[in-house]
């Protein structure tokens, strides 16, 4: 494996766990933040959607979506345009979580980005957004040689 796609997958573990710890406070999950920041960015999305986005099975976010449904934090609604699809939206009592969890997320970022310049983190943003723009297409020395 190259050693910059072990340094950058290192770093991505890194930053999942450290962020974990600071969202454990708030008496979250890594499952339960993720879905929870996804459905505050695009309220009513559909669950499997959100498993799709998510990278986890459909199952797996059932359970997860009971739990928060469970401490009421979020809400299903059916999908008006599929009556078999549930929309998911965040009540009011996780509007406090998840705007911490944003606060949260704001200082991590600044914390671990001490010493770049807005130069630098836009850059490293760009050169990011390259590398999954890579992934997503598949190959591109194959396409550069098909076409």
């Amino acid at each position: 494996m190259e050693p910059l796609l072990w340094e950058i997958g290192e770093t991505a573990t890194a930053l999942r766990r450290a962020f974990d710890r600071r969202a454990a406070s708030l008496g979250v999950t890594r499952a339960q933040w993720r879905a929870l920041a996804r459905i505050s960015r695009q309220p009513g999305l559909r669950q499997v959607e959100l498993a799709e986005q998510l990278d986890i099975e459909a199952i797996t976010l059932c359970r997860i979506i009971d739990r928060l449904e469970e401490s009421g934090l979020v809400e299903r609604q059916r999908d008006p345009a599929d009556r078999r699809a549930w929309q998911l939206l965040l009540t009011d009592k996780a509007k406090p979580i998840t705007e911490h969890l944003g606060a949260l997320a704001d200082e991590f970022g600044d914390e671990v980005l001490t010493g770049l310049s807005t130069a630098d983190r836009k850059s490293l943003r760009a050169r990011l957004a390259s590398i999954r723009a890579n992934i997503a297409s598949g190959d591109p020395r194959k396409k550069a040689s098909n076409g």
